[in-house]
């Protein structure tokens, strides 16, 4: 199920060490200047040649970011 979690959702994820995969959807430069802890690249034009590499658990509870509002 895809939804939408705040910033504060995301961060008591973090410090209750829920385990889920957190994907940033930035490009590979912006994601080796700065990313959240923990965090994998998944930049949006790579998506279909890297995600089954990256997260091969479909039932994964996965969240992604990047640095758009939407």
């Amino acid at each position: 199920m895809a939804g939408t979690i705040t910033l504060d959702e995301l961060k008591a994820k973090i410090d209750r060490k829920d385990n889920f995969v957190l994907v940033e959807t930035l490009s590979p430069s912006y994601y080796r200047h700065t990313h959240l802890p923990g965090a994998i690249n998944l930049p949006p034009d790579q998506v279909a040649a890297l995600a089954p590499q990256l997260l091969p658990d479909k039932n994964a509870d996965i969240v992604v970011y990047c640095a758009s509002s939407t």
